[in-house]
């Protein structure tokens, strides 16, 4: 008999590009994927995805699994809320992942905020430098920062984030001229190492022209904790991305400094994700969303 957790499971696989794309998002490997759906597919006696090299599609009886498990999803979801007698109430277990310095110096003392105004709520917030959405242990909210690959979940954008080119004023006095992002084939170079982004191709946009520059570097030093390279930034070596949030104490004292401010990095907004099956979020999501967009952006801006 076929179970929720294999339409939830399904539903990912026809959102998805291929199943390796499907096991990314799922975190998980591509043979237990596949695997899987063939089970799937035995109890139904169907086959419900053409597999090709690189990329699938669904059956005729692939899409209507999709387009009726969804129906059957959000009537569970209806059914759940209506039996429920907390409905409106703003209590419960709400289970938070965040990237970890974001989470030590802003997540964390706002989530004890909103504890203290909602006593009824249980928050557990696990840090990461590298947050995962887990299929088999989703939170309930996973924030993010930085330009987000191939994702099913539902994006609503908490604050804007700049990021910024930074050096020590130690470092800056002893390099080579910068005055162009090719100049960095000649400075030392530190690569943050997060998220699915690619850490060693820099993209700078000039403010008054638009015209868009990308460099790839070769670091001398990278990790994938911000703290670190952000400490061997202020050690003098070398340059660094960083978000503006991140580095307003130390660009305020002078022990960092913003270099090519005529360029423009790309923007790494913050964001939370959420499950893109859940078309109706309980209360305590809302409303604790709707607490984080009204108080993350003056909390960034206060440094």
């Amino acid at each position: 008999m076929l179970t929720s957790k294999d339409i939830e499971f399904f539903i990912t696989i026809a959102a998805s590009k291929s199943l390796a794309a499907a096991a990314r998002k799922m975190n998980v490997t591509p043979p237990g994927v596949s695997q899987r759906l063939q089970q799937i597919e035995r109890k139904l006696g169907v086959t419900l995805v053409e597999r090709n090299a690189r990329s699938i599609s669904l059956t005729a009886e692939g899409e209507l699994f999709a387009r009726k498990g969804q129906h059957i999803l959000t009537e569970l979801e209806d059914l759940h809320q209506d039996v429920s007698d907390a409905k409106q109430a703003i209590a419960g277990d709400l289970k938070i992942v965040s990237p970890l310095g974001l989470g030590i110096y802003h997540i964390g003392p706002l989530i004890a905020e909103f504890q203290r105004l909602y006593p009824a709520v249980n928050v557990e917030l696990n840090l990461s430098d590298a947050p995962k959405w887990s299929a088999h242990h989703s939170p309930d909210i996973m924030l993010y920062i930085g330009h987000l690959q191939d994702s099913s979940l539902k994006r609503v954008v908490l604050a804007k984030n700049r990021r910024l080119l930074l050096a020590a004023p130690s470092y800056i006095a002893s390099a080579p001229d910068l005055n162009h992002p090719g100049d960095l084939a000649h400075h030392r170079c530190i690569a943050l190492r997060e998220n699915d982004e690619d850490a060693t191709m820099w993209r700078f946009t000039h403010r008054e022209s638009a015209h868009v520059t990308s460099v790839r570097i070769t670091p001398v030093l990278s990790s994938n904790v911000g703290q670190v390279t952000k400490d061997w930034s202020l050690a003098g070596q070398g340059i660094i991305q960083r978000s503006q949030w991140d580095v307003r104490t130390e660009l305020e004292a002078g022990t960092l400094t913003e270099i090519l401010p005529c360029y423009q990095l790309a923007d790494a907004d913050i964001v939370a994700l959420l499950s893109s099956e859940r078309l109706r979020r309980p209360g305590k999501v809302t409303v604790f969303l709707s607490f984080l967009q009204q108080q993350l952006p003056a909390r960034l801006n206060a440094g």
